[in-house]
């Protein structure tokens, strides 16, 4: 049951899990009419104007766990969605001028105005809403501060633009520009943007009884609390039904050692070179530098690397999950480009693993006796830097001097600003490392632990790791042959 102290993940939690339930349980067909009753009963309001608007939100809620489109009833195209009944229809109008306007002499907030849209009044400026272009002109020229800056929270988040308001207030997502990165999610004070879910393909997946593995990233290390290990979520996915769970540290270890030669050979040509890590930032790349793709590392993701060795260990049959903090993985599982059997085949977020969880019933218990899977070096992937850091350990250990320097854009405004100079051809450095999220995968919309405490959690396990080298990982599997790379 749900009341007023509840946030929005708690309701997301609670939607995700009573779903997770049914869809094991095999009793899915009615959820959409029964839930929103039993966890909102009775007839008071807890968070909303009144208790049906409440339980629509609820009920597109569910339609989101089940990946269907809450606005269309349809599959869900991109995996960011709108949730119409929470959008509160934010204040359109982005400029406004405050009581605290002293209709002052100086008129700079007019002179900084290029569209006429500020007038005086008889008390104040005035902004005509139908003439503002939103440069934020006049909001910088003020002197008194009097002309506030009341931009959505989404659209202020949205690093590419993607977020527009109707006549009737509320936002739509623009597929063709959206990244995927989830920024919006997380700046929603309504709930009113979440992620669809693929849950329910997976719990299918586990009930046919196939060979499906779990394909954990390092970032979970420190998620589900400071004495649970990868061997502990490795026992709670095996109970889930998963044949069993590989660490993505060990596919974090290939994609090193492929990037640094691919890195070396361009540093020789004078070629620049993005990663490919993070799938947002290569959909920021598609999507609005595309005159840049050639210069995207054709080495795949840690994702891909791991599924295709998996692939490679048991069979084409394996059904490969990955689990993770990043929103934008559950696209690039599905990317056009991917041949069958080259990618992940599903993706879940630690939230979606985590209601499976409880849905059966499952404590994940301390492990400390596990064999370290992939070097440390892999493991940090998921911080901001960890990529260069890992790139720059695999040249030193295969032998390659290659003096490459690096920018590492810590969040998508960063990774825009360094797109644009090397598209200008004005980008000083050699590679751009591109994280879409602030801090890197560890600071993921998918997380479920607090970012704070979580990291520290992950800090104190990973200063147990031994100095493990990135090629004693491709060693031990030299024997599975697979490419590391994707075609353009």
């Amino acid at each position: 049951m749900l009341n007023e102290t509840n946030t929005i993940e708690d309701v997301k939690n609670e939607v995700l899990y009573h779903v997770a339930k049914a869809a094991f349980e095999g009793n899915l067909s009615q959820i959409e009419a029964t839930l929103p009753y039993e966890i909102l009963p009775g007839n008071k309001p807890s968070y909303r104007c009144c208790v049906y608007k409440e339980r629509e939100i609820i009920r597109e809620r569910i339609m989101l766990a089940k990946n269907m489109n809450p606005n269309t009833g349809h599959p869900c195209h991109n995996t960011v969605q709108i949730i119409p009944a929470a959008c509160e229809n934010c204040p359109i109008t982005r400029f406004t001028v405050t009581d605290n306007c002293q209709k002052c002499m100086g008129k700079k907030c007019m002179q900084a105005c290029r569209f006429g849209a500020i007038s005086m009044t008889r008390d104040k400026a005035y902004i005509d809403p139908n003439k503002c272009k939103e440069c934020g002109q006049c909001y910088e020229a003020c002197p008194y501060n009097a002309i506030v800056d009341i931009m959505r929270p989404c659209r202020r988040a949205c690093p590419v633009d993607a977020i527009q308001a109707g006549d009737d207030g509320k936002v739509t997502i623009n597929d063709e520009k959206c990244i995927r990165c989830g920024a919006c999610i997380n700046s929603c004070p309504f709930g009113a943007v979440s992620d669809s879910s693929r849950m329910l393909e997976v719990i299918e997946h586990l009930k046919r009884d196939k060979p499906v593995y779990a394909l954990v990233a390092p970032a979970a290390e420190g998620q589900f609390g400071s004495d649970i290990t990868m061997e502990s979520i490795r026992n709670g996915v095996k109970q889930l039904g998963f044949r069993d769970m590989v660490d993505v540290a060990i596919g974090a270890d290939f994609v090193s050692d492929s990037e640094a030669k691919e890195w070396a050979e361009a540093y020789q040509e004078g070629k620049k070179m993005t990663t490919s890590c993070c799938p947002a930032f290569v959909h920021m790349i598609r999507r609005h530098f595309p005159e840049l793709m050639d210069h995207i590392s054709t080495t795949v993701s840690p994702m891909a690397a791991t599924a295709r060795l998996v692939k490679a260990m048991h069979g084409p049959e394996a059904v490969c999950i990955f689990i993770g903090p990043c929103i934008a993985k559950k696209s690039e599982a599905g990317q056009a480009q991917d041949k069958p059997g080259e990618n992940a085949d599903l993706v879940l977020t630690f939230e979606e693993l985590n209601a499976m969880f409880r849905a059966k019933n499952i404590k994940l218990e301390p492990c400390t006796l596990e064999e370290q899977n992939g070097s440390i070096h892999a493991k940090r992937y998921s911080n901001s830097g960890g990529v260069t850091k890992a790139v720059k350990q695999a040249l030193r250990e295969n032998g390659i001097n290659a003096g490459v320097n690096v920018r590492q854009c810590n969040g998508a405004e960063e990774c825009r600003k360094a797109l644009f100079l090397m598209k200008a051809g004005k980008l000083p450095e050699d590679f751009i490392e591109g994280m879409s999220c602030v801090g890197g995968c560890v600071a993921g919309p998918g997380n479920i632990a607090e970012e704070r405490e979580f990291k520290r959690e992950r800090d104190k396990q990973l200063g147990n790791a031994d100095d493990r080298n990135i090629l004693d990982t491709l060693s031990a599997y030299q024997q599975y042959e697979f490419s590391m790379h994707r075609v353009r």
